[in-house]
């Protein structure tokens, strides 16, 4: 997953009305009314169908690190999905996507005006617009680097031309070396 998912998926946890199953045997039940049998569960998470049958009847209860964060991975991935699509389906409609980020811009400006790229903290509203379009490409499956141009070009309307009124020779904006990126929808 890229930076841009993974932020999506953070903003997503957010929503959640309740929290997750926290033991093992809460989470392996949980995968089991999803996936149905334990040899899917067994495959999602890497492990055999016998490793499954102990964790779900509670003889092993610790798993090794990297099998129990795959648990709890798998857990919150499938936790919830009606509470998202309605998150989601709000900023797309009338909410907007709210973008806090730490990054290096850069941009195509006029001759005669500066276009290095440089470090910017900026919290940033976009409108449901683009909040639509990242959820399409994002559900369309595409690369981290597409959903990048998406926000910059919400950035470049709606933060750096300010919806038409300044910087009208301003012609593309590049996100670079994200420091960290965290959305509120």
């Amino acid at each position: 997953m890229g930076e841009i998912e993974d932020a999506i998926e953070r903003a997503d946890r957010e929503a959640f009305t309740r929290e997750p199953p926290k033991t093992l045997q809460g989470r392996i039940n949980f995968l089991m009314k999803q996936l149905k049998t334990t040899r899917a569960v067994a495959a999602e998470l890497g492990v055999t169908q016998r490793s499954v049958e102990r964790y779900r009847k509670g003889e092993r209860k610790h798993p090794p690190k990297d099998i129990a964060a795959k648990v709890e991975a798998a857990v919150r991935q499938r936790w919830q999905p009606q509470v998202r699509k309605r998150r989601r389906r709000q900023a797309a409609a009338t909410g907007g996507i709210t973008v806090e980020t730490r990054a290096r811009f850069g941009y195509t400006a006029p001759i005669g005006t500066t276009d290095d790229g440089r470090f910017r903290r900026l919290t940033v509203h976009l409108p449901p617009a683009y909040a639509q379009r990242l959820f399409d490409a994002r559900d369309t499956g595409a690369s981290d680097q597409q959903m990048r141009d998406i926000i910059a070009e919400g950035f470049k309307d709606v933060y750096f031309q300010d919806g038409g009124g300044r910087a009208t020779g301003l012609s593309d904006v590049a996100i670079n070396d994200i420091d960290y990126m965290d959305f509120d929808f």
